[in-house]
């Protein structure tokens, strides 16, 4: 192999994994949606996961033995060099150039629809990649759906805005973020955190994203340890609860809500709001449906090349 053909192909895998990361910053800003979801979409969930994990001590006998090579790989750094960028370039888009935050309250039907498309199809990748679903997977799954149900039909509540429960709600919206189902930005709407960190977010303000960053950073080193093991350990029935949580998640993504402005604490977001099915013949169900086709055949599309853009 010739070094343009390498060089070719480290481009190519940078460019992946970066619009990986873009889109899963995207769907972290969503509440209801999670980075998680886009990451098992993107078929690179248990590969993040496993990178996360290996910040060891095993790494830490790697540097200081001045191994940075081998630091480095034991991490699988550069991937997540790549994805991080993709995140946090997703973040900025869409919270200062695109401000999703704003538009799923003046356009929420064709932005739910578009995720509802997205999650819909990643259950059917799923079940189709388990197979036959035993009585005890069955039961994981069915504990998911419900689960994932109670999660989205909690109410924020009122907190304090110190640094010490920004830093909790940082380390606890990190867990969802990384769990398929349950999204990052509606557990900072439970935690009433929600325009007050992607406001931050907006405006750069470290006073705020310092604590929330190192909590952030604390929830990922010790969920992603959890999640690894369960993975390795109990892989069919914790992807059966992963699916629940999915198939638990849509009632709060389909895109016909009776959804109001305000949630509690003056949050923006999808709280206590009520689905119900709309007149057919109307205009944006015609819109509705365009959106979630597309979603759906885009996730299908990227199934089709997931031996291309790596592996799950």
């Amino acid at each position: 192999m010739n070094q343009s053909t390498v060089n070719g192909s480290w481009i190519r895998a940078t460019l992946v994994n970066a619009a990986k990361g873009f889109l899963m910053g995207a769907a972290d800003v969503v509440p209801g949606v999670s980075g998680g979801t886009m990451a098992l979409v993107l078929g690179i969930y248990r590969r993040l996961v496993d990178a996360i994990r290996a910040f060891d001590a095993r790494l830490l006998a790697l540097l200081r033995s001045a191994r940075f090579g081998a630091a480095a790989g034991h991490v699988d750094l550069w991937f997540l060099i790549q994805l991080g960028a993709g995140i946090a370039s997703g973040l900025l888009f869409f919270t200062r150039v695109v401000p999703l935050p704003e538009l799923i309250q003046t356009q929420p039907v064709p932005i739910y629809s578009l995720f509802f498309g997205l999650i819909s199809a990643s259950v059917v990748v799923l079940l189709r990649s388990l197979g036959r679903i035993r009585l005890r997977e069955g039961f994981a799954l069915a504990l998911g759906c419900v689960a994932g149900f109670g999660v989205v039909n909690l109410v924020p509540t009122t907190t304090p805005d110190a640094a010490w429960f920004v830093f909790i709600s940082g380390a606890l919206a990190i867990c969802a973020m990384i769990l398929p189902g349950i999204s990052g930005s509606f557990v900072l709407l439970i935690l009433n955190k929600y325009a007050y960190v992607f406001d931050a977010i907006g405006r750069l303000d470290v006073a705020i994203l310092l604590p929330f960053g190192l909590g952030a950073v604390t929830g990922l080193m010790l969920f992603s340890r959890l999640l690894s093991w369960l993975l390795n350990r109990f892989y069919r029935p914790t992807i059966n609860v992963i699916i629940g949580l999915l198939l638990g998640s849509l009632w709060v993504i389909w895109p016909f809500q009776t959804r109001p402005g305000q949630a509690a604490g003056g949050e923006p977001g999808i709280i206590r709001s009520t689905p119900y099915l709309p007149d057919p013949l109307q205009t944006e169900v015609l819109v509705a449906a365009a959106c979630a086709l597309a979603g759906l055949g885009f996730v299908l599309a990227l199934e089709r090349l997931a031996g291309a853009l790596g592996p799950r």
